[in-house]
């Protein structure tokens, strides 16, 4: 007989939590009010962008217009991926790890 604690306990709790193969854990989808919220503002993307892209060009700081013009970006291409490499420190130095966005070389 095995008494480790895995075989005395009933199969529901074996598999708390878990899903069976092919399950959802979210059957519906997003509930109705959500989705209705998603709607109304996709309304706006436009008067938003239009709005981002005023900011980005004649905003009063430039914190503002940094902040516009990444969002801008982000919203048309993605946020930059991170990459994570590691190098020799060379001289029998440990590795270290790099983490670099793409783009920053």
């Amino acid at each position: 007989m095995n008494n480790s604690p895995d075989s005395r306990q009933p199969e529901a709790k074996k598999n708390r939590g878990q899903f069976k193969k092919g399950q959802s854990g979210n059957p519906g989808g997003l509930p109705k009010d959500l989705r209705e919220v998603v709607h109304l503002a996709r309304q706006h993307t436009t008067t938003a962008i239009d709005a981002l892209a005023g900011i980005a060009k004649s905003g009063e700081s430039e914190a503002a217009r940094v902040s516009a013009a990444n969002s801008l970006l982000d919203r048309a291409w993605g946020k930059p991926k991170d990459t994570v490499s590691l190098e020799n420190g060379g001289d029998g130095q440990p590795f270290q790890i790099v983490i670099r966005r793409i783009g920053d070389g």
